[in-house]
């Protein structure tokens, strides 16, 4: 029988190479892969559907799935994990401490971005900042005009302000908000203007010990394939599965050896300690694909997007991943 052809659409991380290379192949599949940044992949996928294997961000898809949308199935692969401590931005010196976000005006690029929730998770479960408490404002972080992609389901007491002319950037310089959670820094901030600081300036600590004492690495993305092309070739989910772990196993590998020998592998300093911290904290694999190697994450994840009415619904992680993919054969 001849491969089908399937497209993917994804950024080329690292644990992606061998896939986009053609050294990993997944059984009876040839992939095109098409290597786009992020924010062009979901809205091409999510608006017009472009292509049958896509990444695509975590709060959409399960937005999606909690109100009845079922065009597309996930596949527990998470090519993006960032913590998001380090995603707070005050004016310099007048927030010193977590707890004092309290009561605060607060801007965000979009309510429902992935980044965002796992941020307003550490401000409600892990800092004691009731989310009500807040006064909440969306616009784009440095441009103006940038509107949430989902309808909302607010709840508790939230107060959100969509702001169409301005940028929260001018905002806080100006004192019109307090605070930024953003995964993309403010331009102020990048171009080192004094008047812009982290919250929490040095974060690897922290994140390290949150992640071993909740089990919580958070899942920024996942892939997803069209449910047509599933129900045409329902082998494609565990095959392409297989496939995108072991292309991951091969990074991992490669990186464990990057500090060895007598020149680096890989073009960044100090990357020996990483992979020593990183090996201390998991084992040395901090980006396992399955259903429950990342249980406690999803869990979370799932909890919280209800929660912030990102979710409309609770949902259960067997609507996201179907059991397919949520377990492992054993020889």
């Amino acid at each position: 029988m001849e491969p089908i052809q399937l497209t993917v659409a994804m950024t080329h991380y690292d644990q992606m190479t061998d896939l986009v290379t053609g050294k990993v192949q997944p059984e009876g599949i040839r992939l095109r892969c098409l290597d786009f940044k992020v924010e062009e992949i979901f809205y091409r996928f999510e608006l017009f559907r472009e292509w049958e294997v896509s990444e695509m961000s975590m709060a959409t898809y399960i937005s999606l799935v909690s109100r009845g949308d079922t065009s597309m199935v996930g596949i527990p692969v998470f090519p993006s994990r960032v913590f998001r401590h380090s995603s707070f931005y005050v004016r310099s010196g007048e927030i010193n401490a977590p707890q004092e976000l309290e009561g605060k005006k607060i801007g965000v690029p979009e309510w429902a971005m992935t980044a965002a929730i796992y941020a307003r998770a550490l401000m409600n479960h892990e800092w004691g900042v009731p989310l009500e408490s807040v006064e909440w404002f969306q616009a784009g972080v440095n441009q103006a005009g940038r509107t949430e992609k989902v309808p909302l389901a607010l709840r508790n007491g939230l107060r959100l302000t969509p702001v169409a002319g301005r940028n929260l950037d001018e905002m806080l310089l100006s004192g019109d908000i307090d605070a930024i959670i953003s995964a993309h820094a403010p331009t102020s901030f990048e171009r080192n203007d004094p008047r812009i600081a982290r919250l929490l300036p040095n974060t690897l600590d922290i994140e390290m010990e949150y992640a071993t004492r909740t089990g919580i690495v958070p899942i920024m993305h996942l892939m997803v394939i069209k449910r047509e092309t599933v129900e045409t070739y329902p082998w494609v989910l565990r095959n392409l599965f297989t496939a995108f772990d072991e292309a991951r196993a091969r990074s991992v590998a490669r990186l464990a050896v990057a500090p060895a020998g007598p020149a680096s592998r890989v073009p960044l300093l100090w990357i020996d300690e990483a992979l020593r911290r990183t090996k201390e904290a998991f084992g040395g694999n901090a980006f396992p694909y399955g259903v429950e190697e990342n249980r406690a994450t999803l869990e979370a994840f799932a909890e919280w997007s209800f929660e912030q009415g990102v979710a409309h619904r609770l949902v259960k992680l067997d609507e996201l991943f179907p059991p397919e993919v949520g377990a492992a054969f054993k020889i």
